[in-house]
């Protein structure tokens, strides 16, 4: 897959010659609505014969209008999501910088600028998709901008089966992993949601209880399940290790820390501190709880390790659309 970075305005040399399907959109998380977008475009380019391309972002548009006071937490960092689309076969990725300059675009130069500029056949998006002002740069009003430059097609909304009149939506998504939700999040992604991060010197109190923890630093953009202990695999040079991990601060040893993740992994010895991880959330075990002591925490640790691995196996039967 070929990634072009572009900074408006488009330098039109670093274009392919040739038509290509489009599909656009943010597509943070690459959830099944995202896919459904994806999979309507790879079928028209695979019947024409042609590329499938995509437009997408190198950050959330609506940092740039400061509508997240409090940060924005990703469902896939720019890294995580060119690694989806890559295996939904994507050929060509356009990842533009979001910025005011081309925010300010008045619909039809967009179209122009763009689209057009991209030699695109045909483009794909979703119902709710917009390419500038909300009530003018619609995707009912794409096919007058086009003015028969392109073909234009629509995807509806999606919904899971058991939730007919639910979209799915990367806001609901984050909102249910936000509430430790995170096999209903699983449910709406198609693949079990994955973070990153980096294993750190910890205070070890895990080792002394026999369960050595790994202590993950975590991006600060990457949105983490809510506090908690949940089943989930580890990916350590390479290899998956299935594991349980807490989100949480510590409480039964003195004040609330800082928010940490700690994953304890199975039939695990090695010494990784340094390496850079990524961790697949599969199930929420329980919320944090205070014991009384290191005897009754190693006991419910016990008790936890056997739903995890009850879990994990459980899961090998699971086939994902991603992974």
């Amino acid at each position: 897959m070929r990634v072009i970075k572009i900074h408006h305005p488009l330098d039109k040399k670093l274009v392919p010659a040739g038509p290509v399907v489009l599909a656009m959109g943010f597509f943070d998380g690459v959830h099944r609505g995202h896919q459904a977008v994806i999979g309507t475009a790879k079928r028209i380019a695979k019947q024409r014969g042609l590329p499938l391309a995509v437009l997408t972002y190198d950050h959330a548009p609506g940092i740039v209008y400061h509508q997240y006071p409090d940060g924005f937490d990703y469902l896939s960092t720019t890294k995580r999501k060119l690694e989806l689309l890559e295996e939904l076969g994507v050929d060509l990725v356009y990842l533009v910088s979001f910025t005011s300059a081309y925010a300010s675009l008045a619909p039809a130069d967009f179209v122009a600028d763009y689209l057009r500029a991209f030699h695109s056949q045909v483009v794909v998006a979703g119902f709710d998709h917009t390419y500038g002002t909300r009530d003018v740069a619609t995707m009912e009003r794409l096919p007058k901008y086009a003015g028969g430059q392109f073909e234009v097609v629509t995807v509806p909304k999606f919904t899971l089966a058991d939730q007919p009149d639910v979209k799915v939506g990367s806001r609901q998504i984050r909102q249910l992993i936000a509430t430790g939700q995170v096999g209903a999040a699983n449910d709406a992604l198609g693949y079990r949601y994955q973070t990153s991060g980096l294993v750190v010197h910890g205070l070890a109190r895990g080792r002394t209880l026999g369960f050595p923890t790994a202590n993950i630093e975590a991006p600060e953009n990457e949105l983490l399940p809510g506090i908690g202990v949940y089943a989930v695999t580890v990916q350590v040079g390479g290899h998956w290790y299935g594991g349980m991990a807490s989100v949480g601060h510590n409480i039964t040893f003195g004040k609330a820390a800082k928010l940490t993740v700690e994953i304890y992994l199975f039939d695990f010895q090695q010494m990784i501190y340094g390496e850079e991880v990524k961790v697949r959330w599969y199930q929420y075990l329980r919320g944090e709880e205070k014991f009384a002591g290191a005897d009754e925490l190693v006991a419910q640790m016990k008790h936890d390790e056997a739903n995890a691995r009850q879990i994990l196996a459980r899961a090998q039967q699971t086939n994902w659309p991603l992974q």
